[in-house]
């Protein structure tokens, strides 16, 4: 999952805050762990720096999954966080052992 960022519209945080709830409680609930990172983090992971362009993921993400077709930004980014999470499991598994 990806980190959040602090938002002015505080509609649009509090829906955020809701969704992601939910999001974070169901895998609890199944004992699956959630990781987060941070969003500069994934696109550091994908595109080589943290302040990527929305477009250099989706290219990004089409040059490592070639066989993946991500239909809008939000796919790409899911995406994204997926091939970040492949790269960073280890850490996420060694943070959750020492929690």
């Amino acid at each position: 999952m990806e980190a959040t960022f602090v938002n002015k519209d505080a509609s649009a945080t509090l829906k955020l805050g809701q969704a992601r709830g939910v999001a974070m409680l169901v895998p609890a609930i199944a004992g699956v762990p959630v990781s987060e990172y941070a969003p500069n983090l994934v696109k550091k992971t994908i595109v080589g720096v943290g302040h990527g362009e929305k477009a250099q993921v989706r290219m990004m993400i089409s040059v490592l999954l070639p066989k993946a077709d991500p239909r809008s930004e939000d796919a790409a980014d899911a995406l994204a966080i997926a091939v970040c999470h492949a790269h960073h499991r280890q850490s996420a598994i060694l943070k959750l052992a020492a929690q």
